[in-house]
């Protein structure tokens, strides 16, 4: 794909935000951008200089391809308002996870995905050196090509069909947002104790750096992992006694990692 590839991104929050400022810094031509919060949308074109729209029916029907970077309940139904503006023949993807491409095919006959396999926040600069890129169309043709536009932005691009990337989605979930759950108890438990939660980022850190050059289950350490009832039965006491809300993610974390621990766990439940 050449820099004259004519984009319209469709969405301005997180992902959107994101990937269009990148798509600009690599000379790539992203005419539009649309939200329905206009302010939104003239935050991001400010930056990569382009229009700002938050009609559908203003939307331009000479682009090349049209992104749709908005949540997973909004797909379908900005697809069918956007089918009733540009030519059906123009290319569509969407960015989701976990939404299938097919999603898109009752309204257009060339479909696909761009799903960067990244976290995002407005307030985060993301390098996308390094950020996967899973693309899929429901044409040979425009796998290829979004397999190149993939390329301009990172160095790890990769076609992914609909059941793999439901499968990565399910992942990334664990790895991402559950873990940050964790570490959410883990910062309110300090937090109401007043130690302070910046003790325990050097071992979060550790932990992830480890994890980078080995497997995760090869690297499991702590109470659970050698069976250390002892130290297991006094967390479930000062759980109960303090944070009762957590007993169970303690309880299912640790019957996970060590199942022979289960008739402790059980014992503790009644």
């Amino acid at each position: 794909m050449s820099k004259e590839l004519k984009i319209i991104l469709i969405g301005v929050g997180n992902v959107g935000f994101h990937l269009g400022k990148k798509l600009h810094e690599v000379g790539l031509e992203v005419n539009q951008v649309y939200s329905r919060k206009i302010t939104k949308a003239k935050r991001l074109s400010k930056i990569i200089k382009c229009e700002a729209i938050k009609n559908l029916e203003d939307i331009s029907k000479e682009a090349d391809i049209y992104i749709l970077a908005v949540p997973d309940s909004a797909i379908e139904n900005v697809a069918a308002n956007l089918s009733k503006q540009i030519p059906l023949s123009k290319l569509v993807v969407h960015t989701s996870g976990a939404t299938p491409s097919t999603v898109l095919k009752p309204y257009f006959k060339n479909y696909g995905i761009f799903y960067p396999l990244q976290t995002f926040s407005i307030t985060r600069k993301v390098n996308f050196s390094n950020i996967p890129i899973c693309v899929d169309s429901n044409l040979k043709k425009h796998r290829a090509s979004l397999e190149k536009l993939g390329r301009r932005i990172s160095q790890s691009v990769h076609q992914i069909n609909d059941q793999e990337r439901s499968i990565l989605h399910i992942a990334a979930v664990f790895v991402n947002n559950f873990s940050n759950n964790l570490f959410t108890i883990g910062e309110k438990i300090t937090s109401t104790e007043k130690l302070p939660f910046d003790l325990l980022k050097p071992l979060i850190q550790e932990t992830v750096d480890k994890i980078i050059v080995q497997s995760p289950h090869e690297m499991q350490t702590g109470p659970a992992k050698r069976g250390d009832n002892t130290t297991i039965q006094l967390h479930l006491k000062y759980l109960k006694k303090h944070f009762p809300e957590f007993i169970e993610v303690y309880q299912t974390m640790t019957q996970n990692i060590n199942s022979k621990l289960s008739k402790i766990i059980l014992r503790q439940k009644k």
